[in-house]
């Protein structure tokens, strides 16, 4: 009884907040609402016991990408009247395509159809007693540990990519060069004893 009632508050508030994060006029208010959806998500990944997919709503798309999108849309000065009229603009091509979404995911569903579970053919036969991360952290660091590891060289390597794009040295930028203060020699310091108010300084 307990599990129904919480499985109903966490559908109803993922659905309001999702639909509160499309509606609300303030972009710093849909980020919020969609960090609530998430939060609730987890909850129901909680429910049917898929903790590892619970964690990952929360630290990744919660501690990372909501937040991110939170700093970004605070920071950057937007013109949201502007956007509006783009969004506008394009409106009857999106209600197009989310009446094409709409017509697929309906096709789909009647064309959907269930069986029994034949638990003797899936690839990887689980037992009931093994907490379900300590499943996947066995099939990922045994029979997909080199697909794992390829996947985070990839990650690895578009970080760097990022870094060597996006830093560049730019002109004219005043910075202080540590290694030659260090190596600089009393006698070629300037020195401004009794300066004159009003006066400039003669190198």
């Amino acid at each position: 009884m307990i599990q129904a009632l919480a499985f109903y508050l966490f559908a109803f508030v993922v659905v309001l907040s999702g639909a509160m994060t499309i509606a609300s006029r303030n972009p710093v208010h849909s980020v919020m609402w969609l960090i609530l959806a998430f939060f609730n998500a987890a909850g129901l990944m909680i429910l049917v016991g898929a903790e590892f997919i619970a964690m990952l709503l929360v630290i990744v798309y919660v501690g990372a990408v909501a937040v991110l999108f939170l700093f970004v849309v605070m920071m950057l000065d937007i013109d949201f009247a502007e956007m509006r009229a783009g969004v506008a603009r394009y409106f009857g091509i999106g209600l197009a395509l989310a009446v094409a979404l709409a017509a697929e995911v309906m096709i789909a569903i009647g064309a959907w159809s269930t069986g029994p579970i034949q638990l003797a053919r899936r690839a990887a036969p689980i037992d009931a007693r093994v907490p379900n991360i300590q499943a996947i952290g066995n099939l990922l660091y045994t029979r997909y540990l080199f697909v794992f590891e390829a996947a985070g060289l990839v990650l690895l390597v578009a970080m760097i990519g990022a870094i060597v794009l996006t830093h560049r040295q730019r002109g004219g930028v005043k910075a202080q060069n540590i290694s030659r203060q260090n190596a600089r020699r009393p006698q070629d310091a300037t020195r401004n004893t009794r300066p004159v108010v009003g006066q400039g300084v003669e190198l």
